[in-house]
């Protein structure tokens, strides 16, 4: 099944923020992502549905197996493609902003070659 950007984001975004704080819930994930929370409540629905995330009578989120692989190769391609481009002289919020645009596109083709170069690079 293919995941949007949108979806990817979502994913990233509940990745991020369990790593930082151990609990997520729909509230956390629209304060982070400046968006409203009926907007988040439907993309978490669509998210249950394809089982990438499971939401529990509580109200918080869990990453399903599939949506924290996802998460986790989101997460990782954002990092270093932020970091190639502060490298190249791109301030830090503009890179981290593209990273994120050219995480959901970039091929893992093109990518696995960045990240074994930026791995050659130290």
């Amino acid at each position: 099944m293919s995941l949007h950007s949108s979806g990817e984001m979502y994913l990233e975004t509940i990745y991020v923020l369990t790593s930082k704080s151990g609990t997520v819930r729909a509230l956390d994930v629209a304060e982070h992502m400046g968006f409203s929370k009926p907007s988040v409540s439907r993309a978490l629905k669509l998210l249950v549905k394809d089982n990438y995330i499971v939401i529990d009578q509580n109200g918080y989120i869990s990453l399903s197996e599939s949506g924290r692989e996802i998460a986790r190769k989101i997460f990782e391609r954002h990092t270093i493609l932020t970091r190639v481009l502060t490298m190249l002289g791109v301030d830090e919020k503009t890179a981290a902003e593209d990273a994120c645009r050219i995480e959901h596109h970039i091929s893992d083709e093109s990518f696995s070659a960045i990240k074994k170069h930026m791995e050659k690079m130290g």
